[in-house]
């Protein structure tokens, strides 16, 4: 009996250590991208470019983790790790900007392409 509870707990530490492994794998491509901007000159553009893709990959990874690890269900806890890893995003933003975020295009694109890129991971797994 204690087994079949276990089994169908929510793997809530297991999902928190995922997200904070994409946040570290984040900090990491983006100090290389601070690199290659002071020493290349990127332009405003390509550095915009650069970020999207950070943060898709690192959402992408997350769900390929937590997919293989979990078994089923495999794109929802994708989109569950791509939506967290926007939500922790948006609210480091909010507290960063001083409490004004406008939610304009930007705002919706990227949670788009966070919640995308966790669940294309998850369901390649």
């Amino acid at each position: 009996m204690e087994q079949a509870s276990k089994g169908k707990s929510f793997p809530a530490v297991f999902l928190l250590k995922t997200l904070l492994f994409s946040y570290i794998l984040t900090g990491v491509l983006l100090a290389l991208l601070a690199f290659f901007l002071y020493k290349l000159g990127l332009g405003e553009k390509a550095v915009s470019v650069a970020i999207i893709v950070i943060y898709v990959a690192c959402t992408f990874f997350a769900g390929l983790i937590a997919g293989k690890k979990l078994k089923s269900r495999r794109f929802l806890w994708g989109l569950l790790m791509g939506g967290a890893y926007f939500l922790v995003l948006a609210l480091v933003s909010l507290v960063a900007g001083g409490g004004d975020m406008g939610v304009g295009n930007s705002f919706f694109t990227t949670l788009v392409l966070c919640a995308g890129g966790g669940m294309l991971g998850g369901m390649i797994s």
